[in-house]
């Protein structure tokens, strides 16, 4: 028998994220019908050349080892960070920390029960983990993915709304946790057909894991189309257009001869929080661009599925997009002054790690503002500049009560 049929190392081995899983469930079944006929002829034969499919050398899997632990050890501890420090600091339980606490749960689940275990499939062809777990496998990266993408479009959402209609309410505490319990919710559903139709298979020499679709041909394709569409697309769009205006109305123009130092530090502020999740959301869609691409690309030309450096280009494109979950924590505590106190409190045993007092107030220090998110004195640049001119609707203003950093526009 050639071995043209069976050379599947890309196939066979990809149940790293939804998208993988589509495929997973042609290919099975393809590969279960060659090996009954092969084995009716070549013997024990067949288990010999499956076996032998994915090996790689030894150098090449100690390379890709480093690489994916490095993401693991990264993403879980540094979104761990920033879990505690929101959690930790009163000062940093806002709207937008709220969502970040969410999206950090997310990137850390992700690298905890997906990077490595995706790596060990990937790598060796072979599914060690039993048929619970590969049912979990299967429909997990959606819900975390759905999770991340949409907890970011949330921020947006809540950016846009503080900055471009600064008189409404924002939302409360309560309403936040709705809204991050609405998410997980559809992330749930769009997740479920993957843990339902999710089984093992053993065949000689080697078990996998893949998607049992109802309808092998047109099932996977179709499915992850429709997930990159919502866990991709849709919600990117949703995100460049609210960014866009909120960035045409904070770096667009200033008021002409308003040199109020409150105006000026809000604004910094706005800027501060809006660059920084720009940067998430940048950093999130590059990552994961390759990875579509590269799935949409194969599930048009099957062919692709056979080419000898197929299992290597899928490496380099699931490294790419799980590393996602590492940077988060990195552009934070670039960005952010509050995220970098806390990651200096954090690793202050360090000896190159200095924490002044500056970063203890920024952590601990609630600052007072003279009115309400909600009163006259929180407005947009017009009307800021007219209460400049107009001291006695400010002075109204400080006469309300004085409340914490929460509402405050810098995350």
């Amino acid at each position: 028998m050639t071995s043209g049929p069976l050379s599947l190392s890309h196939p066979v081995t990809l149940t790293s994220c939804y998208a993988s899983k589509c495929r997973q469930c042609t290919d099975a079944h393809h590969l279960e019908r060659t090996l009954g006929m092969a084995s009716e002829r070549n013997g024990s034969s067949t288990g010999r050349i499956l076996a032998n499919q994915f090996a790689q050398p030894a150098w090449r899997i100690a390379l890709w080892s480093v690489a994916y632990i490095m993401v693991l050890a990264v993403a879980v501890f540094g979104n761990l960070i920033v879990i505690w420090i929101i959690l930790a600091h009163k000062r940093m339980r806002t709207v937008t920390n709220y969502f970040l606490l969410n999206l950090a749960f997310s990137d850390v689940s992700m690298a905890a029960f997906n990077t490595l275990i995706n790596f060990i499939y990937a790598a060796h062809g072979d599914w060690y983990f039993g048929e619970v777990y590969c049912k979990f496998h299967n429909f997990f990266p959606v819900t975390a993915v759905f999770s991340s993408i949409y907890s970011m479009a949330a921020i947006a959402i809540d950016r846009y709304m503080a900055i471009i209609h600064p008189l409404k309410p924002r939302l409360s505490a309560r309403a936040t946790i709705g809204v991050i319990l609405f998410i997980w919710s559809l992330a749930v559903i769009l997740a479920f057909p993957l843990c339902y139709f999710s089984t093992t298979r053993t065949l000689p020499g080697r078990t996998f894991c893949y998607v049992a679709w109802p309808r092998m041909a047109d099932d996977p394709f179709m499915y992850h189309i429709i997930v990159t569409v919502l866990v991709y697309l849709l919600p990117l769009v949703v995100m460049a257009i609210t960014y866009t205006i909120v960035g045409v109305s904070l770096w667009g123009s200033e008021i002409p001869g308003d040199s109020s130092d409150n105006y000026h530090g809000q604004l910094r502020a706005k800027r501060k929080v809006v660059k920084m999740m720009i940067i998430v959301v940048v950093t999130f869609a590059l990552c994961w661009l390759p990875y579509h691409v590269y799935f949409l690309v194969t599930g048009l030309n099957k062919h692709l599925s056979r080419w000898k450096y197929i299992q290597q280009v899928y490496l380099s494109v699931m490294w790419l997009a799980m590393s996602s979950t590492m940077y988060n924590p990195i552009i934070y505590c670039c960005l952010n002054g509050r995220f970098r106190a806390g990651f200096k409190q954090v690793f202050r045993w360090c000896p190159f790690i200095r924490m002044s007092s500056y970063d203890m107030l920024e952590l601990q220090n609630a600052r007072l503002r003279p009115c309400r998110q909600s009163s006259m004195c929180t407005l947009s640049r017009v009307e800021t500049s007219i209460l400049s001119k107009n001291k006695s609707v400010c002075s109204r203003g400080n006469a309300s009560k004085a409340e914490p950093e929460q509402n405050h526009t810098e995350s």
